[in-house]
């Protein structure tokens, strides 16, 4: 298989049936050999009854359906384990990314880059959803040195081997080329046509940049010391024990020398209701609790995480002769 289309869908009934039409336009043109993954994520319209139709009528198109809505990451992680081609290209399922985009993240995989993401230029979105937008994008960009204009775009293409590597869960599909950079893969984007939404709703709100900020956090210490947590938990409790223990020792020290007479002191050093005390004690209990979690964190990295996925299918299309692929 040349490469497969993996599409995460909630409640898009109206909008699947252009895109398939869209999609083959462009397969068909190249004489491509792709299949295309529709991943219901719990709709709670008519999505998946149109999946299956589309399915019936092509054996290039597949479906799974969740139990629930588990959210994009977790639809994505299901696509990428089913999908069979050398290239994965996701898209959105609301006909806002334009299929015949394909053939150029195509080309630009094949000549350049591991990854390609689409960069939305000109959006067609309010001005409250593109300006944090924007602000986010540098953020992210700034923190994991991975420049992308657009790291929120739903259009994004990929080597295969990009998924026996990186595992997904959260809200971190839009962090996969940071993910993907972080482990050598050459990372690049394209601009691409962003078109005006023409059916149902956006399903991003403010908490999905609250979320961002907070998964952001998460990839910055994954890519950074993911194989090393001890590095930055243990550095930080070294400092604060430090920190803590050189002030005791100051405060013990003046306690000392002001019984004896030579010293200078006129009077005894009372160290009984100085808050100066309890600060630094507070410190080293913090700093040498911080030093335990980052040795136990580097015990559980070193038994492996066999942790399953966090989403459960229901029904499957189009699995006839073929096997997921999990590592």
């Amino acid at each position: 298989m040349q490469y497969s289309i993996v599409i995460p869908v909630y409640n898009e009934e109206e909008s699947l049936l252009p895109l398939y039409k869209e999609i083959m336009e462009v397969i068909k043109a190249r004489d491509d050999e792709a299949e295309i993954i529709f991943v219901d994520d719990g709709s709670s319209d008519s999505s998946w009854a149109v999946i299956e139709s589309i399915a019936e009528d092509d054996g290039r198109v597949s479906g799974i359906k969740f139990r629930r809505n588990f959210g994009k990451a977790a639809a994505l992680d299901a696509g990428f384990q089913k999908a069979t081609g050398k290239y994965i290209i996701t898209m959105d399922a609301d006909l806002q990314d334009d299929p015949h985009e394909i053939p150029e993240f195509l080309d630009l995989m094949k000549d350049k880059y591991d990854v390609v993401s689409g960069w939305k230029k000109q959006r067609h979105d309010p001005w409250h959803k593109v300006f944090p937008s924007r602000v986010f994008n540098a953020m992210v960009s700034g923190l994991t040195g991975v420049s992308l204009h657009d790291h929120n775009c739903g259009m994004k293409s990929y080597v295969r081997e990009i998924f026996d590597e990186v595992r997904l869960y959260g809200e971190l599909h839009r962090f996969i080329p940071v993910l993907a950079a972080a482990r050598g893969y050459r990372v690049g984007e394209k601009v691409i046509q962003h078109r005006a939404r023409k059916f149902g709703s956006s399903k991003y709100g403010f908490a999905r940049f609250i979320k961002g900020f907070l998964d952001l956090l998460t990839v910055k210490f994954i890519t950074g010391y993911g194989q090393r947590p001890q590095h930055l938990i243990g550095t930080i409790g070294l400092l604060a024990f430090g920190t803590g223990g050189l002030i005791l020792t100051i405060l013990a020290a003046c306690w000392l020398f002001s019984r004896i007479p030579c010293c200078g002191f006129t009077e005894p050093y009372h160290l009984s209701g100085r808050p100066a005390v309890i600060y630094s004690a507070a410190l080293m209990l913090f700093g040498s609790q911080l030093i335990s979690i980052g040795i136990i964190a580097e015990l559980f990295l070193s038994w492996k995480n066999r942790s399953g996925t966090e989403y459960s299918i229901e029904k499957r299309i189009g699995d006839e002769g073929r096997s997921d692929k999990r590592k």
